[in-house]
Parts: structure tokens; C-alpha cells; sequence
């Protein structure tokens, strides 16, 4: 089995609200989605994609996925794409970094491995938990009372999880606004319902320290991603009353190993773009799982293709430990392709059919905007 050919499309998808404000003044009403599809010599035919939250989350925005897929693309004509290892060994050593320029590819080498050999993606990730995954909400930041009826709203659809974005300027009401926000998003809260107060790094330590004397001693919520540096990080650490996962700070395995040595987090965001697509997903799933941290799987955001992977590496991983998925589809307008994955009785499950088990409209997605082929 060979790849033989890549094209890549690019693909705007409009924000389904009207903004998403992140902290830090953060604001977003698109995003660039970057797809590729990917041919194979026995007729198969695979989808990945990387839609970078902006340029001011990680180090990663769509242009540099593309530029990054232009170098890696050709090394990968006539490679096995159900040779994963090897395949990130090639890009590896075309390309160091880049994790949002290789996820697409890695993501599409499983689908063609998986249609190959007539089985879901997950099967051969490890194999199905045969389990519902809760789905998670992320209700960017604003007032208390909208934020509220938001987190509402998703709960009458069926959301279990819920990420409150938090990280508001002094000049807006600093940790005194974003204390607001956590208790009127659990004023009406549900038994089974999980929690995330997300900072994005937005946070610094001594504001850390104020939110908390603010909050209620028994709020039970999960800060997630307090801090822009692992320094901060483990201050926050030293003094936090409340459960941590982190996010931006772990893009590659050795963020993963320095968490759990120092013993800075519970639990992980894990996003199939930001780790470089599911072989290093995989991994880090894996390493989690020894350590016993939790895991959110997510991406950033992206259309039906981003949340394919999502649905399928989170069906693997065992239900003490997953906590939520993040739906993308939920965020964005625009989709070009259609996933069996329905949110029904409280969860989703990855389709049971072989790969990644998406319908992509080609009518939908226009003409790409590279070709390679062998």
C-alpha cells in the first residue's frame, strides 16, 4: 500500500456565535480550516484536518500549516501510510515542529490504514470502549447571566461537560468578574455534570490566589490551563485547592513526562492538532493512562473531519479517565462533510464503519489549492 497523491483546501468556517473571546482580549469570529485528502494505490481514499485557533493560542496558524504541508507532502508520496511510526519518522526528518502542519497528514495516513484493512479508526487505535463519551461545551466569556443561560442551553442538548472560558483584564472586573462567571455557570448544575474553568494561560499566579479566595470552598470545578509558563504553572500549583489539567503547555511528549515528574497537573487537554496528529495522540494517551491523569480529548475547533479523529482516539480511551470530548462541529458553520456521530443519551460514539467514517462534499469543498502526487 502506497500514498499516491496529496491535495490540500483550504476552508473558511465562520464562528457559530457571534464572537469567541478567549482572555487577553482574545477575539474570533473564523476560522482557517486546512484539509487534506490523501490517495492510496488500492483506491482509498483519507481525510485529516488542522484548524489552528487563530495565531494566538499556540504557535500555530493556518498559513503555516500550509507552508509546513508544502515540505511535508511530497516526502510522503509512496511512503505505507499504515506505517505510522515510519510516517512521522519522514515528516521528522523533513520538517522539525509543525505539529498543526503534520496532524492532518498523520490523520489521514489512519483513515486509509483503517479503510485498508475494512475496520473503524479506533479499532486500530486499540479498540473500542463501546461506551458513550459526554460531550463538553465551551462557553467563551462575557457576562455571568448570558454565560449561565448558555451553559443552559447546551445542557437541554444533551452536554454533560462544560468549559467556562475565564481570564477577564482588571480593567473589565479581573478575578472578581470571572468568580461571578463560575457560580452562576453552576447555579444550576445537574448530578453528572463536569466543570472546567479554562484560563488559557491567561492568568498570572497572585490572580490565581485571588480567584480562589473568592470561590466558595466547595466549588467543584477543574481549572484548566491557569498560566502561560511552566513556572507559573507550578506556583499555582503549590497553593491550589482545586483539581489542574493543562493544555497549551503540552504540545509534545516530554511537556507530558515534565507534568507528570513534577507533578503539576491531573488531568490533560489532549488536542489531536497541538500533539501532531493520533501516532503522538496515541502516545500521550497512553503515558496518561500509566500515570493515571485524566483526559479531555479535543482539538481546537475544525469542522466534521477535525472531530472525526476526536471521537475515534477518545473511544479508546477507558471511561474513569475520559472526562469529555469537545464536538467541533458545535462551533463552526460551513461544514463540507457529514459524521454518524450523533449526540444521543447523554454521549456520542465513533461510527462503526471502516476509518474514520466520514461523507466529505466535494461540491461543498471546492477545488484544492495544492496537489502533489507520485
Amino acid at each position: 500500500m502506497k500514498i499516491t497523491q496529496i491535495d490540500l483546501f483550504n476552508r473558511n468556517l465562520p464562528y457559530q456565535g457571534e464572537t469567541y473571546s478567549l482572555s487577553g482580549g482574545r477575539d474570533y469570529t473564523e476560522f482557517q480550516a486546512v484539509i487534506v485528502r490523501m490517495l492510496s494505490d488500492d483506491g482509498f481514499i483519507g481525510w485529516g484536518e488542522s484548524t489552528p485557533f487563530g495565531g494566538t493560542y499556540i504557535a500555530a496558524h493556518a498559513r503555516g500549516a500550509v507552508a509546513g504541508i508544502e515540505e511535508l507532502a511530497p516526502a510522503l508520496l509512496g511512503q505505507d501510510p499504515r506505517c505510522h511510526e515510519r510516517v512521522c519518522d519522514v515528516m521528522e526528518q523533513t520538517l522539525l515542529g509543525h505539529n498543526h502542519a503534520r496532524a492532518p497528514l498523520d490523520i489521514a495516513c489512519w483513515d486509509l490504514a483503517a479503510q485498508h484493512y475494512q475496520v473503524p479508526v479506533c479499532t486500530l487505535l486499540g479498540g473500542s470502549t463501546r461506551q458513550r463519551m459526554p460531550i463538553i461545551s465551551s462557553i467563551y466569556s462575557g457576562k455571568p447571566d448570558n454565560m449561565r443561560e448558555r451553559v443552559a442551553k447546551h445542557r437541554a442538548m444533551g452536554y454533560r461537560g462544560h468549559s467556562i472560558k475565564i481570564g477577564a483584564d482588571e480593567a473589565d472586573g479581573g478575578v472578581a468578574l470571572d468568580a461571578e462567571r463560575i457560580i452562576a455557570c453552576l447555579a444550576d448544575r445537574k448530578p453528572g455534570e463536569y466543570f472546567l474553568a479554562d484560563a488559557n494561560g491567561g492568568l498570572t499566579p497572585d490572580s490565581v490566589m485571588r480567584l480562589l479566595a473568592l470561590l466558595p470552598k466547595q466549588t467543584d470545578i477543574v481549572l484548566e490551563a491557569p498560566c502561560k509558563t511552566w513556572h507559573e504553572t507550578k506556583q499555582v500549583r503549590q497553593h491550589c485547592w482545586l483539581p489542574i489539567l493543562l493544555d497549551e503547555l503540552i504540545q509534545y511528549d516530554d511537556d507530558l513526562i515534565t507534568t507528570i515528574e513534577q507533578r503539576l497537573a491531573d488531568g490533560i487537554g489532549l488536542k489531536i492538532s497541538k500533539a501532531g496528529g493520533l501516532t503522538p495522540a496515541r502516545r500521550q494517551r497512553d503515558i496518561c493512562r500509566a500515570a493515571g491523569l485524566s483526559m479531555s480529548v479535543q482539538d481546537t475547533v475544525g469542522s466534521s473531519i477535525a472531530f472525526a479523529g476526536i471521537v475515534h482516539l477518545a473511544q479508546t480511551v477507558p471511561g474513569r479517565l475520559l472526562r469529555c470530548v469537545l464536538d467541533t462541529r458545535d462551533m463552526v458553520s460551513g461544514h463540507v462533510a457529514e459524521l454518524d456521530a450523533p449526540l444521543e443519551n447523554g454521549g456520542v460514539m465513533a461510527p462503526n464503519t471502516p476509518g474514520l467514517g466520514l461523507r466529505v462534499d466535494l461540491a461543498k469543498l471546492g477545488e484544492p489549492a495544492f496537489t502533489w502526487t507520485l
